[in-house]
């Protein structure tokens, strides 16, 4: 972790409203499509109306004769010209003990197809219309397969294989903790639960679908503009595995992102099908995905089954804790998509809570579906779900309150640093201290009344309660910035992390201003480029406690090597050279100069530092969050009336734009407790494949939402003191929000439903409880 003097500051606290929406507010954003045509061909795909089919034959030639068509590639022409494949982490064993095997991720489908919607052709013209019209007269002939999409069903015998190497469509499995004691201690308890449950398929739903140009600069290099949150990784991937040339050949370029939730951290087929026509055609090439090409090609999140128990003393300590889940890749494994399940998951399965005994099963499972990837949380969610799911379902089956077994299982502040079930270290947190606030917060006493008022109305009222924690920084713990002021008068900051809303242009503006007493108007932050920056990118709630630190570490190295400059000029020792503002002053004396001047003198007329910020391991951000819930029993509609949240991230740099970023999570988790989930059909067919059928919260559905931010336990692995915030909401919204609504119908005695839970799903529910 690097040391910092401890005279910088860091804007800490300092709610600096959001400098970036003056820009998008106004429609001066610089998203991909508002980027001129300039002669550009269009590109549009041919996806695959089965799940499973061996492709027989592909006729192309009417679509080539078409007016305005330049080219039609199918994936043997991909093959035929050596263009790679996307490649996936393949660091995990299968059950049997082999290497974990998967399909190769193409960029066009070659001689089988293993989901509706995978791409099977590409047509380039004059106009995106053109190249829809000559893609429709492209005839495929298919052999029809069989095919499989619920993970679940996939693992049995006899299911059809996604892959014929993996002949039970497991691709990589993974156990924690000691089965034999887990099981001894169930033996011997006074009181066990068990819960199936399901954290379902949903659609990442960024107001911005996927884009992307392609072209070729004046002196050969490939431009690649494209919406991604690790720019550095997506040119490698495209240069090295795809195209197979080298990395300096390749510029990624990404403006400003409308929307990522971790969807928009791979190479995309999409992406690289754009790169290679370019290439090929010696042309710009340009593709934009329609909101269907979103729902049916790119990435879906969460798809977790898992049956979860614990074993528990006649006072609530749980003595021992068994999870078996099964997570679903899809038909092909995305860059995180096996280790979302097999291991991040795992990382927080036993929450804020001391549950040393626990025995872990995960398995990951290939279906005919479209492949899962990082969706925000990315595996801590599902996990955190099943443990909070249990403890509810525990307190009402022992008849415990349910604030008094989580107080019973909570990780004292003794025991910090703790060392979890699945190895992963704790440095600080005050997890008994939230919830006392958030209960104080959230008027837990004035329940009833509200309860019984709602009774009077006729509906059905309940309370939920969810304590979490989230693993953030993924396992990059460096990052790099550039920084320079210049003659002009600017400082500016040349980053690898990726804005895509979360503010972080106002995040780095603030901090810079802080410690070099520069005004913010003069500070240009600059993100995106891969010729200016490569760091690992905006991922796992990184940016600022990782990239944050880097922005502290860079602010100060250049007040250092102004000094040193200073020295020179003033003729002094550099022990006598103080900076304040700008300036670089004698210490006692009326000599000085200007942090500007001294870049004036510089090559190039700027004087710059490349910094490195180093952390010691992850962030763990927690909190508390309560919710009230009103059901009407005659519809089945839930609504959430109150939300409650206490959060610890630490240090907040700027409150507001955390605040916000716990309310955007927080709307997510209601999405995903109430409406949303991806429906596929026996044969594979998406029947979610448009907001018609697939349900998001819209803004009358989000209530009020009381944020309060404490810092009472900062974070120690980084001298910020900062943890990761942006999925903390997603986290803790989704358990919340269920314990709501099945506090509310436990009355009727149901007492598990998975979610979404509709208000069919509800009233269906409530008709059987009154029959039974």
């Amino acid at each position: 972790m690097n040391i910092l003097p401890g005279n910088l500051r860091f804007g800490a606290g300092q709610p600096v409203k959001r400098l970036e929406d003056q820009r998008l507010l106004t429609g001066k954003g610089q998203f991909i499509d508002d980027k001129p045509e300039d002669g550009a061909l269009w590109l549009y795909l041919l996806r695959s109306p089965h799940a499973h089919a061996k492709i027989v034959s592909i006729d192309t030639g009417a679509a080539t004769a078409m007016p305005g068509v330049t080219a039609v590639y199918t994936g043997a022409d991909l093959v035929k010209d050596d263009i790679g494949i996307i490649p996936t982490l393949s660091i995990f064993k299968r059950p049997d003990g082999k290497p974990m095997t998967v399909p190769p991720r193409r960029l066009l489908a070659h001689e089988i197809v293993r989901y509706a919607g995978e791409a099977v052709a590409a047509v380039v013209a004059s106009s995106r219309a053109d190249a829809q019209s000559a893609a429709e007269a492209i005839v495929v002939e298919y052999d029809v397969q069989p095919a499989v999409v619920d993970p679940v069903e996939a693992v049995k015998p006899g299911a059809p294989l996604v892959w014929p190497e993996a002949p039970d469509n497991i691709v990589g499995a993974m156990a924690y903790g000691d089965a034999a004691k887990v099981d001894e201690a169930f033996a011997k308890a006074a009181h066990t639960v068990e819960l199936d449950l399901v954290s379902q398929r949903l659609v990442p739903s960024a107001m911005e679908p996927r884009s992307t140009i392609a072209e070729i600069d004046k002196t050969g290099r490939l431009l690649l503009h494209v919406q991604s949150q690790t720019p550095a990784s997506t040119r490698d991937v495209l240069a090295e595995a795809v195209l197979k040339r080298p990395k300096d050949s390749i510029r990624v370029l990404v403006g400003d992102i409308g929307g990522g939730f971790g969807q928009k951290t791979n190479l995309y087929p999409e992406d690289g099908i754009v790169a290679y026509a370019a290439t090929k055609l010696n042309r710009k090439i340009r593709w934009r995905g329609d909101r269907t090409d979103e729902f049916v090609g790119g990435t879906h999140g969460r798809d977790l089954t898992s049956t979860a128990s614990f074993a528990l003393d006649d006072k609530g300590k749980v003595l021992a804790y068994r999870v078996s889940s099964i997570g679903c890749t899809g038909a092909y494994s995305s860059g995180a998509a096996n280790i979302i399940p097999l291991v991040l998951g795992p990382f927080v399965q036993t929450g804020v809570y001391d549950l040393p005994l626990v025995h872990f099963e995960v398995k990951s499972v290939m279906t005919h579906t479209a492949p899962v990837g990082a969706y925000r949380g990315a595996g801590r969610p599902e996990a955190v779900f099943i443990v909070e799911r249990l403890f509810d379902a525990a307190a009402r089956k022992i008849g415990m309150d349910p604030r008094a077994i989580r107080k019973a299982n909570y990780i004292k502040p003794a025991q910090l640093p703790y060392t979890n079930a699945a190895g992963q270290v704790y440095d600080s947190g005050a997890f008994a201290h939230m919830l006392d606030r958030a209960v104080k917060l959230a008027d837990w006493d004035g329940f009833a009344a509200r309860k019984k008022a709602a009774k009077k109305k006729g509906l059905l009222y309940g309370r939920g309660l969810t304590s979490y924690i989230e693993w953030t920084g993924g396992r990059a713990h460096t990052e790099k910035v550039s920084l320079h002021a210049t003659s002009e008068g600017r400082v500016i900051l040349h980053s690898g992390t990726m804005a895509m809303g979360q503010g972080l242009q106002t995040t780095y503006t603030q901090m810079i201003s802080d410690t070099l007493g520069i005004a913010m108007d003069k500070i240009d932050v600059v993100q995106g480029d891969t010729d200016l920056a490569t760091g690992f990118g905006s991922v796992g709630s990184r940016s600022l406690f990782v990239g944050g630190t880097a922005v502290a570490v860079s602010s100060n190295d250049l007040i250092q090597k102004a000094r040193e400059k200073a020295a020179n000029v003033l003729e002094t020792s550099i022990e006598d050279i103080e900076y304040q503002g700008g300036m670089l002053t004698v210490v006692g004396t009326d000599r000085r100069i200007s942090l500007f001047d001294i870049a004036e003198k510089e090559s190039g007329a700027k004087l710059s530092v490349d910094s490195e910020g180093e952390v010691d391991g992850p962030s763990w951000p927690n909190g508390t969050h309560i919710c009230e819930v009103e059901i009407d029993p005659e519809t089945g509609v839930s609504k959430v009336v109150r939300y409650t949240t206490v959060d610890d991230v630490g240090v907040a740099v700027n409150p507001m734009l955390v605040t916000g970023q716990i309310h955007g999570g927080v709307a997510q988790g209601i999405g995903q407790a109430l409406y949303e989930a991806v429906s596929y059909d026996a044969d594979g067919q998406l029947l979610t494949a448009s907001y018609q059928d697939y349900c998001i919260p819209r803004a009358d559905d989000v209530p009020p939402i009381v944020v309060t931010l404490d810092d009472s336990a900062p974070c120690r692995t980084n001298p910020l003191g900062a943890k990761g915030c942006g999925e903390s909401g997603a986290i803790g919204g989704p358990p919340c929000v269920t314990n709501g609504v099945m506090d509310a119908l436990a009355e009727l005695g149901i007492t598990q439903l998975n979610t979404p839970l509709t208000p069919q799903k509800i009233w269906q529910a409530i008709r059987d409880a009154k029959v039974g």
